[in-house]
């Protein structure tokens, strides 16, 4: 049997390597003849910017940037390897992750991307001609709003005076005008793409504040003050800069990050579709029986851009099964079945806290591919007789 392996990382916990590896124990416990290709997938969040450097031999830059609490926290970025052009690469979830915000401090209103444009700004000043930025994990819902004060922006309020630097989300309730005048000198000749959930958009009803609001802290009433303020935040874009972007497709990616990108001019691109150009994945299916995947949560989201989901899509269009090894299994997990995902299962094993999830998870994950592959070899004992 020719397993390919193909995992996210467990936010937190492992990562994307880490698990592969896992899994890979797991699968030859119960298949010791198993042939195993593993892929670590990293979709632009957490781990983004190492995989790209392990994948191109590039370096990592390492710096002090506030981090999403408006606290100094140490941060890097990453120079690419053989590319054509000096390229950068960006991970917000290195500045204004969500697991940089202490869990007594998780309010989205408050959490700020400057950090992330500080990074994008020193970037700009090492001379790079093309910034690629992996948009996921956030722990922040500001629209971007901290990165464009980092590179030089004035988010300019109905009393005249400039919005707070960093302040957060809640303070887009009061924009009245943006002044990019004082813009990174830089930013014009360079090329920036993001790879982003292409499926979020920033405002309306199932807008960022809504969807992924609550769970990085906010509770019902912060999240109809985020709706509010990132609606206002795309109102005062419309009026001055005649740019329609609530609906803009990836504008609500990473808290709305995606929106504050797309005015310094960055070009957004579906994160599978990316991923499959800069890791060479055209080809990682071939020749394969089954897919296992793997991330830190399966549920009615998946199917909204997940890792587990976009292989799965490309694993049915060639007829090869695939299932999904996940921290937890949620709310209608089962539209899952939909997108190419054959089964899904829990690695947890009994009730635990996160604290304990966390610290067993490289165990579970073994345990759990060893348990998903003995049910696969009976599967094939079982088609074999009839």
């Amino acid at each position: 049997m020719k397993v390919l392996v193909c995992p996210s990382g467990f936010k937190g916990s492992v990562s994307p390597g880490v698990a592969a590896d896992c899994i890979e124990a797991g699968i030859l416990r119960a298949i010791p003849a198993a042939t195993i290709r593993k892929v670590p997938l990293a979709d632009g969040g957490e781990a983004f910017v190492h995989a790209l450097i392990s994948a191109t031999a590039g370096q990592v830059r390492t710096m002090e940037v506030v981090g999403p609490i408006g606290r100094p926290i140490p941060s890097f970025y990453g120079i690419l390897g053989g590319a054509s052009v000096k390229t950068a690469v960006v991970e917000m979830a290195a500045a204004a992750g969500l697991s940089l915000v202490p869990h007594d401090s998780r309010n989205p209103c408050l959490t700020t991307t400057f950090g992330v444009g500080q990074l994008i700004a020193a970037a700009l000043d090492e001379g790079v001609e093309k910034i690629v930025i992996g948009c996921g994990d956030s722990g922040t819902s500001d629209g971007g709003a901290g990165m464009l004060q980092a590179l030089g922006a004035r988010l300019v309020g109905r009393d005249g005076n400039d919005l707070p630097l960093g302040g957060g989300g809640q303070t887009l309730v009061s924009l009245a005008g943006i002044d990019f005048s004082k813009m990174h000198p830089r930013l014009s000749s360079v090329a920036i793409e993001a790879i982003c959930n292409w499926k979020n958009v920033l405002g309306g009803p199932h807008g960022v504040a809504r969807v992924y609001g609550p769970q990085k802290g906010a509770t019902p009433e912060q999240t109809e003050l985020l709706a509010a303020a990132l609606d206002t935040y795309a109102v005062v874009i419309h009026r001055t800069l005649g740019i329609k972007i609530d609906d803009a497709p990836g504008s609500g990616a990473s808290g709305g990050l995606g929106a504050g990108l797309l005015l310094i001019g960055a070009e957004l691109r579906p994160r599978y579709d990316a991923l499959m150009e800069y890791f060479h994945l055209d080809d990682i299916f071939d020749g394969c029986d089954l897919v296992i995947t793997a991330e830190g949560g399966v549920d009615e989201q998946t199917p909204q851009g997940k890792i587990p989901a976009e292989v799965a899509l490309r694993a049915k269009a060639r007829g090869i099964p695939v299932i999904v090894l996940a921290g937890t299994v949620g709310r209608n997990a089962g539209v899952n079945y939909c997108v190419g995902i054959d089964a899904f299962l829990s690695i947890l094993q009994r009730p635990s806290t996160l604290e304990e999830a966390i610290s067993d998870t490289e165990r579970l994950l073994t345990d759990s591919a060893e348990a998903a592959m003995r049910m696969v070899a009976i599967g094939r004992r079982v088609g074999s007789k009839n």
